[in-house]
């Protein structure tokens, strides 16, 4: 099959001129099943996402048994259906990126064996593309805005991760903490349990906070002095013992300003300690309006923060960390496996 010719790029911070590619990216780390065509690492040719959202609520959480099935039954429909609204076919593509960790296993499993399949098939390149290094690419497809300004520093906040990132340059990280217990997310969706509210649990508690005085409650923050680490567990046991209160908005405003209150906190701190010319905030809880606003009035530095479709798992993001990957040299075999506990610092 005849391929069209993508030239390796030199890596080089902010001036750094964007080689023309067009990757294909599967996403399927936890309960959405999600294909995606990005060309350059900027533009969106096609993303679509088919959500089990409704399938887990009955369980509040993921059931990853159910999710992993699900991902089986998706799979195929969603990748034809990203290729077939890109209006590109397999010959125009570079590469196949595709997550490989951190996730369910799994749900992880069902996406790589597809890109190894098509991979296989057509001669593409495969690429293996972390999830958490996918969230902090999702900044990258805003349309109409600037390339993001190194250095960054990222907060990425989801259901099972909550990390500081400071990012140098492309490609280039230094973890500077991140959750001791539960992520923010997963406080979301627990804290949403207590208060009888539905799965998932951040747009639910969001909702119920909306007149709610977020200092009704005086609900610890744990700071953890002297490190860039978060914990919200003595959180989530303090809105446990008040539940008896039966005032869930109450209860859901200041649990709410509890966890942005440290989220914020601590990445402004980190920002200015570290120099950092702009924030970067991304993942599913990036989504939370509280969260964003309290940024924007706090930060004395450019806050970017993606729209809502990218704030959660989606493939466009695992295609622009491939387009990056993709002109640093990075070719996978095709024996590779999941890493489902992969960290983003190595």
């Amino acid at each position: 099959m005849a391929r069209r010719q993508a030239n390796r790029l030199e890596l080089g911070g902010d001036d750094a001129v964007t080689q023309e590619t067009r990757i294909l990216g599967i996403e399927t780390s936890c309960d959405e099943t999600a294909a995606a065509v990005v060309e350059s690492g900027r533009n969106i040719l096609a993303s679509v996402v088919a959500s089990q959202a409704a399938q887990h609520a009955g369980y509040g959480g993921v059931y990853p048994e159910v999710a992993s099935r699900m991902h089986i039954e998706a799979i195929h429909g969603v990748v034809s259906q990203a290729l077939s609204q890109s209006h590109v076919g397999l010959e125009a593509i570079d590469a196949v990126a595709v997550t490989r960790g951190p996730g369910l296993a799994g749900s992880l499993v069902v996406g790589l064996n597809m890109a190894k399949g098509m991979a296989l098939a057509s001669g593409l390149p495969l690429i293996g593309v972390n999830h958490l290094e996918a969230h902090l690419y999702s900044i990258w497809l805003v349309e109409d805005e600037p390339d993001p300004i190194f250095p960054l520093l990222a907060l990425i906040v989801s259901g099972g991760h909550s990390e500081l990132v400071l990012m140098r340059d492309h490609l280039t990280y230094e973890r500077l903490g991140g959750t001791l217990d539960d992520a923010a997310g997963e406080a979301f969706d627990k804290v949403a349990r207590l208060l009888g509210l539905a799965y998932p649990g951040g747009p639910s508690i969001q909702v119920a906070a909306e007149g709610g005085d977020p200092t009704a409650f005086r609900f610890p923050r744990a700071w953890m002095e002297g490190t860039w680490d978060f914990s919200f567990s003595g959180l989530k046991t303090a809105v446990l013992r008040e539940v008896r209160s039966r005032q869930p908005e109450l209860l859901a405003a200041s649990f709410q300003a509890a966890v942005t209150d440290v989220l914020v906190g601590k990445t402004l701190a980190a920002a200015e300690k570290f120099q950092a010319r702009q924030i970067l905030v991304a993942g599913g809880v990036s989504a939370n309006r509280a969260l964003r606003q309290t940024f924007q009035n706090r930060s004395k530095i450019p806050v970017r923060v993606p729209p809502l479709g990218l704030c959660t798992d989606n493939a466009a993001m695992t295609a622009a960390v491939g387009h990056w990957r993709f002109l640093a040299g990075q070719r996978d075999a095709l024996d590779i496996d999941v890493l489902p506990t992969w960290p983003l610092v190595r």
